[in-house]
Parts: C-alpha cells; sequence; structure tokens
C-alpha cells in the first residue's frame, strides 16, 4: 500500500450512487455470508458433517453467552448480536488476504497521480463502523419499546420530577456517546493494525510481517466479540424494567 487515507476511495458509480474500495468490500463480505449459510444449512442431519459441525459449534457457543445475560429474550437478541460478530469478524479477517491495499490502479487527484487501492478491509472506513453502531443503536432503542412499551421506555429519558429529568438527559447523552465509542473504538483498532501491516511490509518481506498479521488475526476477533458483547449488553440494561431481576 503506498498511500494510506483515512477516506474510502471511489472506484466506481451505479447510477447517483458512488462505489467506494470499502463498500465493494462489504457487498463481498456479505455474498460470502450468504453462501457460507446457505452451505451450511443446505443438508442439516443428526449427523453433522464437519461444516455443520463447525457452525453449530460457533451458534451453540454465542447463544450460551447471549442466554446468560439475556436469559428470555435470547430468541431474539441473539440473531441481531451474532450477525454483528460474524459480519465484523469476516470483515477483518477478509481484509488480511492478500491483494487488499496492493491491487489497483493510478489516477490524478489534486493534479498528483495517487494509488487507489481496489479492495481495503471496510472497517477501517469511519464510514462503515459507524454505521454498524447506528444500526446498533437503532436495534437497542426498537427492542427497548418492544419490551418496555412506549409509555416505559419514555419514562426512562423524560419525568416531571427535576432531578430525574437531568438524569434522563444524562442518559441520553450517553446514547450518542455509546455510538462514538463503539464506531471509533472498532475503527481505531483495525486502521491502525492496517497502518502496522502496511508500514512493517514496506520495510521487511516474506517472514518477518507474519507475526504482524497473526497479532491482527487476534485483533480482528476481539473487536467483533467486543462489539458483539456490548451491543449485548446494550441492548440488556435498555430493555429491563427498573427494579426487574432473574
Amino acid at each position: 500500500m503506498e498511500t494510506i487515507s483515512l477516506v474510502a476511495d471511489k472506484i466506481g458509480q451505479i447510477g447517483p450512487v458512488p462505489v467506494t474500495n470499502t463498500l465493494l468490500v462489504s457487498w463481498i463480505v456479505s455474498v460470502f455470508l450468504i453462501i457460507i449459510s446457505l452451505i451450511a444449512t443446505r443438508k442439516v442431519s443428526l449427523v453433522p458433517t464437519p461444516l455443520q459441525n463447525f457452525f453449530e459449534f460457533i451458534i451453540d457457543t454465542g447463544y450460551a453467552q447471549v442466554e446468560d445475560l439475556s436469559h428470555d429474550k435470547a430468541k431474539v437478541i441473539f440473531p441481531l448480536v451474532m450477525t454483528f460478530f460474524l459480519f465484523i469478524i469476516c470483515a477483518n479477517w477478509i481484509g488480511l488476504l492478500p491483494g487488499f491495499g496492493t491491487i489497483g490502479f493510478r489516477e490524478l487527484k489534486d493534479g498528483k497521480e495517487v494509488f487507489v487501492p481496489i479492495f481495503r478491509s471496510i472497517n477501517a472506513d469511519l464510514n462503515m463502523t459507524l454505521a454498524l453502531a447506528l444500526v446498533s443503536a437503532v436495534a437497542t432503542h426498537v427492542l427497548a419499546i418492544k419490551y418496555l412499551g412506549i409509555w416505559d421506555y419514555l419514562k426512562r429519558w423524560v419525568s416531571l420530577n427535576p432531578i430525574f429529568l437531568f438524569v434522563g438527559i444524562l442518559e441520553i447523552i450517553s446514547e450518542f456517546t455509546k455510538i462514538i465509542s463503539l464506531s471509533f473504538r472498532l475503527f481505531g483498532n483495525i486502521f491502525a493494525g492496517e497502518v502496522v501491516l502496511a508500514t512493517v511490509s514496506s520495510i521487511f518481506a516474506f517472514f518477518v510481517p507474519l507475526p504482524f498479521y497473526f497479532l491482527e488475526l487476534i485483533v480482528g476477533f476481539v473487536q467483533a466479540a467486543v462489539f458483539m458483547m456490548l451491543t449485548l449488553v446494550f441492548i440488556v440494561l435498555l430493555t429491563e424494567k427498573h427494579g426487574e431481576e432473574h
């Protein structure tokens, strides 16, 4: 990678919609997950195939974690948070494949010839991580309304009591900080990894960068798990009524 840009590079256009390298990769990740899901669930049997066994292990492990925190709400919450995990971890790991950041073309920008990569790790684009954080926040509040009802939901933020009203305002502010935290945590870790790999690979060749790639595999998994668990915790906290205990 000759240059590392904070902004995703435009590589084409579909009608009025500009297509960036990170948007293209997000489509690839989505299609990959859909195909793998169809293959894994095409012939489900009591005697599982190795692929079915692998996916059952992932689903069972994830569901157990979700059920421990959300209890009876697990069947509703699990598909959402597991989708976040699978999408983010696949996006992080696909971004480590050969060709990402190195296959592209040259074009003129502001009178200078620059290299534009066709493929780039999508979570190194703040637009993508912010979009994921917004989806997480919206889903959290939709589920809160589902489980609390509109009236109990509104009472979390609005009250005639000045003290509770002030607390509600602070809670509203905290909801915006959650979005910022989710988006910048994921973006910062993946973008930093992209910079490290590009720097090390430009200085050394062959075996020296391999430990850094292994480290990024771990970081990619951890960041996907963190995003999933934080979303889960936010949902559980917001969907519980005051004084509710399990």
